[in-house]
């Protein structure tokens, strides 16, 4: 299930990506997961809104994890 994440340009990206791999694969549920990637995102977005959180978080794992696609995705510019 794990991803080479050094090539994701982004470090919120990077990160959310990296912890979500690493607590599926000590067994957190999927939507555990989520909802902690979720809230690490936010710890480094306060900005962003519970929803927008989401949604990207969604997109990135989609994208990285799901898909394993390569390219950019939508998001901060960190």
């Amino acid at each position: 299930m794990s991803i080479e994440t050094s090539r994701i340009g982004r470090k919120c990206e990077r990160a959310v990506v990296t912890a979500y791999q690493e607590l599926r694969e000590v067994g957190q549920p999927d939507m555990q997961a989520f909802a902690a990637c979720t809230t690490l995102y936010r710890i480094h977005h306060p900005e962003s809104s519970v929803k927008e959180a989401r949604r990207l978080v969604a997109e990135w794992i989609d994208h990285h994890v799901v898909r394993q696609a390569h390219g950019q995705t939508p998001g901060c510019d960190c």
